[in-house]
């Protein structure tokens, strides 16, 4: 299972972590690992180049570990660019079932 956890302070994204495998389908097959791979990369990615945000992040060389923490504020670009993230982890989530991705809110 993904375990992704979204950390948020007063309203504020202060970062996330994804933990974890679907499982629901072999290695190099599953689709939603794949998924929400692409979408937590690009993410990540779009911060950086379309941002000035600060962030640090951590990531496992198998892919089952990503963290990427905010240093300082968060601009509004950013916080859409997380909006949009948790928009297409929830749809997976929806379409394919929490056996496979869990979402939780922590207050930090």
């Amino acid at each position: 299972m993904i375990r992704l956890t979204v950390w948020k302070s007063k309203n504020q994204y202060r970062g996330f972590s994804f933990e974890g495998h679907a499982g629901y389908a072999p290695e190099g097959e599953d689709i939603i690992c794949a998924a929400v791979s692409a979408l937590a990369l690009n993410t990540v990615n779009s911060i950086e180049v379309f941002t000035d945000d600060f962030f640090e992040q951590e990531l496992s060389e198998d892919g089952g570990y990503l963290r990427m923490a905010f240093r300082g504020s968060v601009s509004e670009k950013t916080s859409l660019l997380m909006d949009s993230l948790l928009l297409g982890i929830t749809n997976i989530q929806a379409e394919y079932g929490s056996e496979y991705i869990t979402l939780t809110y922590e207050e930090v």
